[in-house]
């Protein structure tokens, strides 16, 4: 999937993906690309939380993320277990899910509460609303 977005002032979004409808809420079931003022949110002083980020689970390399006000571009590659997250041309991180990595980051996170968090093998994609402004455009989706 390919996209762009911005963000208010503060802002804060995400982009989620293997989104199960059995829950309440997208984060969940669903891993997280983190979408984020990394400036004026407080989650931008964690880099595990920083915009690019797998939210709470792994830290992209650096921030690369434009300001608030700016168009950042998303490259998020899903082929079957492995995931990148790419942000403005920079390769940022990459994990497999369903590893013994993966689960053991989720069971040391607040996701371990979450019997169901990261484990769907497919599903939704979904746009996080915080109640902040954000925007996104050029939204592609391929399979691989």
């Amino acid at each position: 999937m390919e996209l762009e977005w911005k963000v208010a002032p503060g802002g804060n979004s995400g982009i989620f993906f293997h989104v199960s409808e059995d829950y309440d809420y997208v984060w969940e079931t669903g891993p997280e690309m983190q979408v984020l003022d990394n400036e004026a949110h407080r989650d931008g002083l964690d880099p595990r939380t920083s915009a690019g980020a797998n939210y709470a689970l792994h830290a992209p390399i650096e921030d690369v993320s434009n300001p608030a006000g700016e168009w950042n571009h998303v490259r998020l590659v899903v082929e079957g277990p492995h995931v990148q997250h790419w942000l403005n041309g920079t390769l940022l991180l990459e994990y497999d899910l369903w590893s013994p990595d993966w689960e053991a980051r989720v069971a040391a996170s607040k996701f371990a509460a979450m019997p169901h968090y990261g484990r769907a093998r497919s599903g939704h994609i979904a746009l996080q609303d915080h109640g902040d402004d954000v925007w996104y455009r050029n939204i592609s989706i391929r399979p691989l």
